[in-house]
């Protein structure tokens, strides 16, 4: 039996939360205030300048919402095809200049980009907190990821290397140059409103290519002002492109952006079955593709794991960004010996977050992004709950402090027959099942059709290495609850999406290799 040190669900002051009255009437209003208030930018970037979208009646613009109150920040300026058309014009003139400068030159250009993220890394901050409502210390943290996005393909750019191939005619020579592939369609998710650009665009940059960005409705603020430092790091007009858009627009830019013959690259970051769409709509024109999509990534606490470190792995893996995050564990399956022991101290973790604003000082969690997110989290702890699931601590919304928070939670016994062991939460629910063996953990963990990441507490070096072997997943995280960083190749196998992003291999799905084949020499 679970301790009496294990809290129920409506111990709700057992959170330290934050009440977003506690903020003052000009943090809350639509003034957002910068201290380089330059970021702020509510039009499209097109071509090097900041302008309006061209729809001439009805939804001219759309709100953000900042998720801890509902409340409207800032109208942004609507877009239609008629500003993906422009954007891609741009990007295509753009790219006949672009793809000529040297690696060296467009190394400094991100180099120059990289600093100017790390000079403002405050007012993004700020701006993202507001949109997307991760706690302040988070947004930092995203800032610096994504600028050593910026600083890791400065240092690649003048890495792309080509090959000579011996050829088995003795009168022939054959080579191989890398070259970019032209206009490049970006569409990015609201959970990593900076980095989920960043990580892309880099890449892009280094290799000579040019971008339209489609960012999320619900975060555009944070891609504009990247946009702004694009300008000022000295990015020739029309090679990055940032068209917002809104809900409603949303499919329609998607499509025309996979149609274009000109766009020879789409990628994206976001749902399966948005990809599936996505390439069955790339299709026609034989685009290149890379997506990163979604999870159901397993955590596994072996016998011999060290719990000092694997509390603290679970923590950071399961709740950063309140568990809105792709490579989030989903599924935490723990040894039926230490189960018990597991459970409480992970109860007694989860008890000391401060739940509230992401502007107060000391919050760790912020709400979730919308309603429908709200929604989805009540209905799988609720179908889990019916099906004889436990909840130790959390398990229902925090509706004190705002319409989208939930209080941060723990299941216990759950099962594979319960929703929220086949479904991507996508929120700060950490769902604990318990295994006997190893072959039967292992069996369970690759039982979905996804396999994006996957982590394992263990002190056996052996298993260590057999375990990270059998795991269908992209990305493993041995003993560790973190694997995001510019040098780790990003991606997943089966349904999580197509190619790596980051590392020295992120460059590459960014370029074509062309061969060369000299003759009677």
């Amino acid at each position: 039996m679970i301790r009496a040190r294990i809290l129920t669900s409506t111990s709700s002051c057992y959170f330290r939360s934050v009440s977003i009255r506690q903020l003052s009437v000009k943090t809350m209003s639509s003034t957002i205030s910068l201290k380089n208030s330059s970021l702020l930018q509510t039009q499209a970037l097109i071509n090097g300048e900041f302008v309006n979208g061209s729809v001439a009646a009805g939804e001219t613009t759309f709100e953000v919402q900042n998720p801890a109150t509902n409340e409207h920040l800032i109208s942004i300026t609507n877009t239609n095809n008629k500003d993906f058309q422009t954007a891609i014009n741009a990007a295509s003139a753009a790219f006949t200049g672009f793809r000529k400068t040297t690696a060296r030159a467009r190394s400094n250009l991100l180099y120059n980009l990289y600093e100017l993220v790390l000079e403002n890394k405050e007012d993004l901050a700020k701006i993202i907190t507001l949109e997307n409502g991760k706690s302040y210390t988070d947004s930092l943290g995203e800032v610096a990821y994504a600028a050593s996005f910026l600083q890791w393909f400065a240092e690649e750019a003048p890495r792309v290397n080509g090959d000579i191939i011996p050829s088995v005619n003795p009168a022939n020579r054959v080579l191989t140059i890398k070259q970019p592939l032209g206009v490049c369609g970006v569409l990015t998710p609201w959970n990593f409103p900076a980095a989920m650009i960043t990580r892309k665009l880099g890449a892009l940059l280094a290799a000579g290519n040019t971008a339209v960005i489609k960012p999320a409705a619900e975060t555009p603020l944070t891609a504009l002002a990247i946009g702004k430092l694009v300008i000022d790091a000295g990015f020739p007009k029309g090679v990055v492109n940032i068209v917002p858009t809104s809900h409603k627009n949303t499919p329609a830019a998607g499509e025309f952006i996979c149609e274009h013959p000109v766009v020879k690259k789409v990628s994206f970051t976001g749902s399966t079955a948005v990809g599936k769409l996505l390439a069955r709509q790339s299709a026609s024109t034989m685009k290149k593709l890379s997506f990163e999509l979604g999870g159901n990534a397993p955590f596994i606490v072996f016998d011999d794991a060290d719990l000092k470190k694997a509390i603290p792995g679970v923590i950071a893996s399961k709740f950063r960004q309140s568990g809105q995050t792709c490579v989030c564990a989903n599924r935490i399956f723990v040894h039926e010996a230490i189960y018990d022991e597991f459970a409480a101290k992970l109860v007694e973790e989860v008890s000391k977050f401060k739940l509230g604003h992401g502007l107060v000082e000391g919050v760790t969690h912020g709400p979730l992004i919308h309603e429908r997110s709200l929604n989805k989290i009540n209905s799988l702890v609720h179908d889990a709950k019916s099906k004889d699931a436990k909840v130790l601590i959390g398990g229902s919304p925090a509706t004190s402090l705002g319409p989208f928070f939930y209080h941060p939670t723990v299941l216990g016994d759950v099962t594979p027959k319960m929703d929220i062991f086949n479904e991507e939460i996508f929120g700060p629910v950490a769902s604990l099942v318990k295994f006997k063996t190893d072959e039967e953990v292992i069996a369970l963990a690759n039982d979905t059709s996804v396999g994006l990441a996957g982590y394992f507490y263990s002190e056996d070096i052996s298993r260590i290495f057999n375990v990270a072997e059998s795991l269908e997943v992209g990305m493993v995280g041995a003993n560790t609850g973190a694997i995001s960083e510019a040098s780790v190749p990003f991606g997943g196998i089966k349904e999580s999406g197509l190619g790596r992003e980051g590392s020295m291999y992120g460059i590459h799905d960014w370029l074509n290799i062309k061969t060369i084949v000299i003759g009677n020499i």
